[in-house]
């Protein structure tokens, strides 16, 4: 077991939120084996997507952006574990690397985000909306087609400072990162996943370890959602089978219904122009299944090129 001499290093990247995250799951982990604090050491990695702030995510590359580093650091030895947020993996990994730990679940939602106006439907025509996620540009640009959107990003700081300088008059942030970092206040309008459906594993954080480290899994087993489990899964699928990366916009959420499991997924045209959803509802054990075939009727209702549509 790791102690303070010989302690579990944790890799992670450097902003507030991810720094929050991976104190997470520091501190369940220390509950859970009822370990001290210092038993664990949490590294700071420094991404590609933490270092080119200046370009747009789908000019310089794709989800592993913000994730290749700290694997790397993962199979070398250099750290035990490794933190992300679920939103920003790919759907394959490097071999000999598995996630089979998630935490419980924040909030999935979106936050509108705005000095000065209430909500989306708040906006007047021609207001510049800035935003790096393709996905909320094409949702935005399909329900609000007068907008102006702008490529904003950075980490949540730096999208507020953006915001008070008036490069735009909104954004949108996550909810569950507003509320890891204690910000729920900068939210105005938390948005309804019927409005507008979230990314795919918004609100999950997801622990990465060596396949072959024993101690490791037995440590992260016993601070295992296996709900958050059953609906990330799905959800991945769904992604997987899409062939999703950061310059695809598709959107997907499983919520637990009792004993089954309901995945509402949408994919969009990068311009707005066009969404194609869909949805399936089954047994929480067939959510990977589900994920896939739902995927697959709205590639066949999209027909080829949809995504490359300007």
């Amino acid at each position: 077991m790791p102690d303070p001499t010989r302690p579990l290093k944790i890799g992670t990247r450097g902003s507030k939120l991810a720094l929050a995250q991976a104190h997470e799951t520091r501190d369940r982990l220390a509950a859970a084996h009822g370990l001290p604090p210092e038993a664990f050491q949490i590294v700071v990695i420094k991404t590609t997507g933490d270092r080119i702030l200046d370009r747009p995510l789908k000019e310089i590359g794709g989800k592993g952006l913000f994730t290749r580093e700290i694997e790397d650091a993962l199979i070398a030895g250099e750290i035990d574990i490794a933190v992300h947020s679920m939103k920003d993996m790919p759907t394959l990994q490097p071999d000999g690397l598995v996630i089979d730990c998630l935490l419980p679940r924040e909030d999935v939602r979106d936050a509108f985000v705005s000095p000065q106006v209430q909500s989306i439907g708040d906006l007047p025509a021609g207001s510049v909306v800035g935003t790096s996620s393709l996905r909320r540009r094409a949702q935005l640009a399909h329900r609000r087609p007068d907008l102006q959107l702008v490529e904003f990003r950075g980490n949540v700081q730096t999208r507020l400072r953006k915001l008070d300088e008036g490069v735009a008059v909104a954004t949108f942030l996550a909810m569950a990162g507003l509320s890891r970092l204690g910000m729920l206040h900068v939210a105005r309008d938390p948005i309804d996943p019927a409005e507008m459906l979230p990314a795919v594993a918004q609100g999950a954080i997801g622990v990465e370890r060596r396949a072959g480290d024993s101690l490791c899994a037995e440590l992260l087993a016993a601070i295992h959602h296996v709900e958050t489990g059953h609906r990330i899964y799905a959800e991945r699928a769904f992604l997987a089978q899409l062939d999703g990366s950061c310059q695809t916009p598709i959107a997907g959420l499983a919520e637990l219904r009792e004993d089954s499991l309901l995945l509402r997924g949408e994919i969009l045209r990068p311009d707005g122009s066009a969404a194609i959803s869909g949805h399936r509802e089954g047994s929480v054990n067939d959510g990977p299944a589900m994920g896939a075939d739902l995927a697959e009727e709205l590639l066949g209702r999209a027909g080829n090129g949809f995504f490359d549509h300007l």
